[in-house]
Order: C-alpha cells, then structure tokens, then sequence
C-alpha cells in the first residue's frame, strides 16, 4: 500500500471547514496548519489531530516532510505563498479567487510549469452535479449549437441594521469584493462549459459601502464590490451574462440557463454555491411543430456517478473531495489536472477585464 501523501494547510477558515475534513477523508496526512493568530491555530490543530502548527506560513512551507501545501488564505498572499511552496518542491493546491491580477497569475503558471510540480486551483463547483452534469449534456447536443447563457445571482447578506465589520473582503490589496469571490466560481465554471473567452464588458458596483472597523468602532467605507455584471463572448462561438448581488433583497439565489438553437438546461440554487443534490432540467425544441417552440422544461435524471457519496458535513465537501483526488492523482502523475494554474490565469484575465471594462466603459478583448 502506497504512504499516505502528506500536506500541510496555510489558512483556518476555509482551510478548516472544507479543506482539513476533505483531505482527511481522502486518507492524506495533515502534518501542520497555520495561521497568524497562535490561539485559533492552536485550536485548530488540537480540534483535528494535527500534530503541529505555525505562525508563519513560510515555516510550514519549509517544513521537508510535506508532499504539498494547500493556500486557503485570503487571495493577497496567494501569488507570495504560492511561488515559495512551489520552489520549495512542494505541489500546490490554492484557494481561489486565484491572485490579485494577471500579472502574478501569469508568474504562478509559469512557475508551476518550469519547476514541473501538480499545481490547482480549488474550483471545486466543476464536480458538482449540476455542472457536471451540464458539461456532459453540452457535450451530447442537448442544446445543438451554443448561443446563450444567463446567470443571475441575489443575496441579501449585505444588509443589515447597523454597518458590516470592515474585513478583508472589503480591502481591495487584499483581493476583496464579491467579484473575485464568487463571480471566480461562475466564471471558471462558463469556461468549463464553453471554452475560452474572446471579449469581455461589464459594471461593478458598491451599493452597501457603510461598514465599521472593529478596532477602532470608527466607520469606514467598503473599497471593494458587492454587485457586478458582465457580458462575455467565446472564442467558440456564443456569449455568456451575468448579474449577482449581496445587497439587494429579497435573497433569491441563483438561477442559470443554457440556450442553443436545440434546446435549453436550466439550474437553480438557493444559495450561491451549487448544491450536492442539484437538479437539471431541460426542454428541446419541436421545430416539426406548425407553431414552432419548445417543450416545457422537465427534470433530467442526473447520472448517479455524479453523486459518488454524501458528506453532510458541509455541502461543499462531496466536491471538494473529488477535486482531491484529482489533485493526487495529478501528483502521481506528474500532471496537474484541470482547474490548474492555466485555468486560474484565465479566469484572472476574465476579472481583470471585468474591471477595467468598469473603469473605461470598454469592451476588452482577450489574447
């Protein structure tokens, strides 16, 4: 029986919640967690049987008994963190939003390539069902030609009573705003379905800027999103819309259609992560008929071998447990499986453009 692989995770919200379980059940070996703050990581390590933890993210890093490293931290460190552990021979696994721009994206793909480790980005959502699930229909002409793709997202978790605590999310060095947070996902998840992206225009937006630093009780603005819009087109063929808020009311999730000259899928969430029992439906067109249209939408019968198991635990975890072992199996390999550092540039090229379409009003074409 081959030894357990050995990582070490760099980051205690996130990194705990879904990343520690996740390769835990997977059979990896958590040798060490790190965070700044030395009582929550304490903590941390203690709740899970890690044996040891850090403060500083460069010591586990530098540790010579981790395989890899998983980055779970806010995005502003990631391109940082990412180049130390790779040139440390460590594969890596890295949150996303991926980086703060393009330009350290670029470096970190080319870094991973050159120093021939596995290295990925957490896009998990691809193994959820629904998306799978479409990616699958896409792929047998459901749909026919491609044409169209809307999604909207709404979330009412910016509004509250008095103003929010200033975080993280909220400072744009640290690669804050709803955009990079979730926009990241659907973005990635369009390319999975679609292909590359030729052009891009599109808004952001702070409706809810009134925030409070804790430390100080002072209040502050918000210097990053929580709404955007944008419009892409493909290299491919089609274009793709979206328009997502967390501060509008009522919550309403996310609704998502895929429109080709065929047919139409159509998925919906309550929330803004896509479930683990998600459904698909589908219409195809009836052009015999004299009237023309479509059939009515019906639920499709998702494939079973997209829900392998359940893990109640956190409803991202059945998800990310597949993306480990992607991530294993690229490190037995010698390959890093998609979503990897390519993937991740090419959705930071997509959020760059975003922004700059909002500042100039342009459209921006992509290379």
């Amino acid at each position: 029986m081959p030894p357990k692989k050995r990582i070490g995770i760099i980051g205690i919200g996130f990194g705990t919640q879904v990343h520690v379980p996740g390769f835990q059940s997977e059979g990896w070996d958590i040798l060490a967690i790190c965070s700044r703050n030395e009582e929550k990581v304490r903590q941390a390590a203690k709740a899970a049987n890690i044996p040891n933890w850090h403060t500083d993210a460069h010591e586990l890093i530098a540790r010579k008994d981790l395989d890899a490293v998983a980055i779970t931290t806010p995005p502003g460190p990631h391109h940082e963190l990412s180049l130390a552990a790779l040139k440390a021979g460590k594969h890596v696994l890295c949150e996303k939003p991926f980086a703060i721009s393009a330009r350290q994206a670029v470096e970190m793909r080319d870094t991973a390539q050159e120093l021939g480790r596995t290295a990925m980005v957490a896009h998990e959502f691809r193994h959820t069902p629904q998306r799978a699930y479409i990616k699958q229909l896409l792929g047998e002409g459901y749909v026919g030609k491609f044409q169209l793709c809307t999604m909207e997202l709404f979330m009412d978790r910016y509004l509250s009573p008095t103003p929010r605590p200033f975080t993280w999310n909220a400072r744009k060095a640290d690669g804050g705003g709803l955009l990079g947070a979730l926009g990241s996902h659907y973005i990635d998840g369009l390319r999975y379905w679609f292909g590359d992206v030729a052009t891009v225009s599109g808004k952001v937006a702070t409706f809810r800027p009134d925030m409070v630093d804790q430390a100080t009780g002072k209040p502050v603005k918000s210097e990053t999103d929580d709404t955007f819009s944008f419009m892409l087109t493909f290299k491919d063929g089609g274009m793709a819309t979206m328009t997502s808020s967390f501060a509008v009311t009522p919550a309403r999730g996310a609704r998502i259609a895929v429109m080709g000259d065929a047919g139409t899928l159509y998925a919906e969430q309550p929330g803004p992560n896509p479930m683990e029992d998600g459904v698909v439906l589908g219409s195809k067109a009836r052009p015999e008929r004299a009237e023309g249209g479509g059939a009515p939408l019906q639920p499709l019968a998702t494939p079973a071998k997209y829900t392998p198991f359940k893990d109640t635990r956190d409803g991202r975890l059945m998800a990310f447990r597949l993306l480990v072992r992607d991530f294993a199996r690229g490190i037995e390999t010698g390959t890093s499986p998609a979503p990897n550092f390519t993937d991740g540039l090419r959705c930071q090229e997509v959020l760059d453009a975003v922004r700059e379409s909002s500042e100039t009003g342009k459209t921006v074409r992509l290379g």
